[in-house]
């Protein structure tokens, strides 16, 4: 008897068992398949995050900082000068505030999205943005 035959023997029943228990099994799978699609990217990057609900407007200097903050959220405005100052919509009516020296007022922002630029009705070169998005 050949000395091979055994080991070939062996090989195959091994092989065959591997096959049974799954081992080269087909990734085919009978699962439902969904299909998404992702919208296209924007070409001016990734959106933006949400707004916070509060912001604070910061006077120092006689210059005002920025702010961004969601609809209706809370606005701090936080006077670091010595010297009173007014928050005042260029928009008629959208709000307007008057913050004594060295002192904090808030007021809502606010309810419709958009620019809103602002000034101090006493000193006539201060300028800010408020964005309400």
């Amino acid at each position: 008897m050949n000395t091979r035959t055994p080991k070939l023997a062996a090989f195959v029943a091994c092989s065959v068992l591997m096959l049974a228990t799954g081992c080269g099994q087909s990734s085919v799978s009978n699962e439902p398949v969904t299909t998404t699609s992702a919208a296209p990217a924007s070409s001016s990057g990734p959106p933006a995050p949400p707004a916070p609900a509060a912001a604070t407007i910061t006077i120092e200097n006689y210059q005002f900082s920025d702010a961004t903050v969601a609809p209706g959220g809370q606005v701090t405005v936080e006077n670091l000068d010595r010297d009173a100052h007014t928050v005042t919509s260029n928009t008629a009516g959208a709000f307007d505030v008057t913050v004594s020296g060295q002192s904090k007022v808030v007021f809502t922002a606010p309810a419709k999205p958009g620019q809103y630029p602002f000034h101090c009705t006493y000193h006539a070169s201060m300028h800010g943005m408020l964005t309400v998005q």
